[in-house]
């Protein structure tokens, strides 16, 4: 059975600098209608770099949406016409001060929920970096930790 819904029509709600919003309407497979509430999210990347001692390296940042502090690997959203390895490479260097000299592309996934939200986020690996750990370049968050936690490989 074919589960593909088809789009009757789509009402633009907001486009912003990293979501876009709308409401679709839909027909299911059966004929009947449905509503879909969308949010199309900037494509993004992320990293778990481990250390020679399995150690993660993380930033840990506040998150508005949450009202506190998170821990996070290094992340960020690709700029226009950036290509996901350039994005990491950059993103990496600007949160923690370490650059990479090696990764491994481990996939695409989607972020928290497939149901209302499309976002495709690239994830890398990487055992291959230097450098020091460093205040925030202008434009990041003057309050953003840097650290390496203990950790597992994950591949």
């Amino acid at each position: 059975m074919d589960l593909t819904e088809k789009t009757l029509s789509r009402r633009e709600i907001y486009d912003g600098r990293i979501v876009h919003l709308h409401v679709d309407e839909v027909e299911l497979p059966d004929g009947s209608r449905s509503v879909r509430e969308i949010i199309d999210h900037c494509p993004c990347v992320a990293v778990v770099a481990l250390d020679e001692q399995d150690r993660v390296l993380t930033v840990t940042q506040y998150r508005y949406a949450f009202g506190r502090e998170l821990l996070e690997i290094p992340a960020g959203k690709l700029e226009p016409g950036e290509s996901p390895d350039a994005c990491l490479v950059r993103e990496v260097k600007e949160e923690t001060g370490f650059t990479l000299h090696g990764w491994r592309f481990r996939g695409v996934v989607s972020f928290l929920s497939d149901i209302y939200e499309a976002e495709q986020m690239f994830l890398f690996t990487s055992e291959d970096f230097s450098g020091v750990l460093h205040e925030c370049d202008e434009g990041e968050l003057a309050w953003v930790e840097k650290e390496k936690v203990p950790g597992l490989p994950l591949w």
